[in-house]
């Protein structure tokens, strides 16, 4: 009998107080000297045993250019998990942990290291009893995808022992355009099936967008108004405060577009226009985020609909700083956009005429990210005779980030002896409403990708689809003139607020 279909005999379906805790397995991280692997990835694996969620004999490799021993690893782990870790530090989980490490030194070229990488995965098979189970995490730049599972691939890596399992785990971006992200899905799947690639975008492990579904599906409240009879319109916004800091040979060439609209605003986007799934299972989901992403259409007038634009010098946080042409190691010539706003419509029966207006940018006011549904005024108000100036529209905001939670905003009379009426809130906020602190969304990811459960990561198609929302976008802007500019510490540019203006509607202040 294989260890994936071993259950308890003593475990009640019904009980819902156990978590769901990983089996017998491994995580190998390349790049694990990155950013990403020292501030998210491994406080994330140490948060998920602290809290008991990873079996005893769990194993961390790390595969990286330094000639580290694996103390060297064990020590940079500790040192990342004591500044970013979000639980306590236990020594005894900590040391637990730390038996199951190693360090393989060496290039994506290097033979003689993924050798190394397979005989330490078959120690640890043996020593911590991993049971063949491995993830294989890409923190690497796109460019090394594809050498790095050609190479699991060479090496026996990738090969699953009879009643085991190996994933791969890739992180955005999944190319810069369709033919790019088919030639990487092509590369990937040769050496992994579809169900084994787990795309991560850490957006869809954020307890608040899970809690999108949960809003619409589990109340009878909101799903009768959710459609075209009562929503005017859709805003989805991804606001930075900082600039680009050290990242100018990543963002210089890709942009705001294909680094947030075409992954994490287009998900957000098809999770709150998407029809009720038949079950909460990946298959269930994909169907129904795709039937969104299908039915997607540009508008006519790409000029007047969209907007790209670069920040420039200004003030921010009480300093000055400076603008994107201005930041090291960009061209002075750049067309980069650092900030992007399009207008997109769904073209089905619930939503046939009600536009989604899609933001993001860096240097705005504060960082947030939200969705706004705006409905309708109603049909016909009998307080037009009295003081009614400061209502406006019924809207439902989910706050994504910081401030996880959500804003109900209705009309209210104000008390006293007039028929005053003014927009008021109710607003409901995780922290505090639940004892329990939210799980960063890599604890919830990584845990996903070790239980084999592919409910929150964007499949082939999903990615192929939302490249081509975006694909004639920026083609229309690479042969039209130059980004828009926009003050440091601002909102973005006024192309942008003439954009809604234009439809007579105006973007919200989050």
């Amino acid at each position: 009998m294989s260890v994936t279909a071993w259950q308890n005999p003593l475990r009640d379906p019904r009980d819902r107080r156990l978590p769901r805790i990983a089996g017998p397995s491994g995580l190998v991280i390349f790049g694990v000297t990155g950013d990403l692997s020292r501030k998210k990835l491994m406080p994330a694996v140490y948060d998920l045993a602290n809290r008991g969620l990873l079996p005893p004999g769990f194993s961390l490799l790390g595969f990286a250019r330094r000639e580290w021993e694996d103390q060297d690893f064990a020590q940079v782990v500790h040192d990342s998990v004591r500044e970013h870790a979000r639980t306590p530090f236990r020594e005894e989980v900590w040391a637990q942990l730390a038996e199951g490490m190693r360090f393989i030194p060496g290039d994506f070229d290097d033979d003689t290291a993924f050798k190394q990488l397979r005989d330490a995965v078959d120690d640890l098979d043996e020593k911590r009893g991993t049971s063949g189970n491995y993830a294989f995490y890409l923190s690497v730049p796109p460019k090394f995808f594809p050498k790095v599972v050609q190479q699991l691939k060479k090496h026996g890596l990738a090969d699953a022992p009879e009643g085991s399992w190996r994933r791969a785990v890739i992180e955005k971006p999944f190319g810069h355009d369709m033919a790019s992200a088919k030639e990487l899905n092509r590369i990937v799947h040769d050496v992994f099936a579809p169900e084994q690639v787990f795309r991560i975008d850490h957006y869809l492990g954020k307890e608040t967008v899970q809690n999108i579904l949960a809003l619409r599906f589990a109340n009878q409240m909101y799903e009768p108004v959710w459609n075209r009879s009562y929503v005017d319109h859709v805003q989805i916004t991804m606001a930075e405060d900082i600039g680009i800091g050290g990242r100018a040979g990543y963002y210089d060439g890709i942009g705001a577009a294909r680094d947030v609209i075409q992954n994490h605003l287009l998900q957000l986007m098809a999770l709150t226009a998407m029809e009720e799934p038949a079950s909460f299972d990946a298959a269930s989901l994909v169907t129904e985020k795709l039937k969104v992403l299908r039915s997607v259409r540009l508008p006519a007038d790409l000029e007047k609909s969209t907007v790209r634009a670069q920040y420039a010098a200004g003030w921010q946080g009480g300093e000055r700083v400076k603008g994107y042409l201005q930041e090291d190691g960009i061209d002075p010539a750049s067309k980069t956009d650092t900030y992007a706003a399009v207008k997109l419509e769904v073209d089905n029966r619930r939503w046939a005429g009600v536009p989604f207006y899609l933001r993001t940018g860096k240097r705005l006011g504060r960082r947030v990210t939200e969705i706004a549904v705006v409905f309708q005024r109603a049909p016909h108000s009998p307080f037009d005779s009295t003081a009614t100036e400061e209502l406006g529209q019924n809207a439902i905001v989910i706050r994504v980030q910081p401030d996880e939670g959500m804003t109900v905003r209705f009309g209210s009379k104000v008390p006293g002896t007039s028929m005053e009426i003014r927009d008021v809130s109710m607003d409901f906020a995780y922290g505090e409403s639940f004892t329990e602190s939210s799980p960063e969304a890599y604890e919830r990811l990584i845990l996903d990708v070790l239980l084999g459960d592919a409910n929150l990561f964007p499949r082939t198609e999903e990615v192929e689809e939302s490249w081509r929302i975006l694909d004639p976008i920026e083609e229309h802007w690479d042969g039209h003139g130059k980004p828009a500019r926009y003050a440091s510490g601002s909102w973005g540019p006024k192309e942008a607020d003439e954009m809604l203006a234009r439809d007579g509607r105006s973007w919200r202040r989050p």
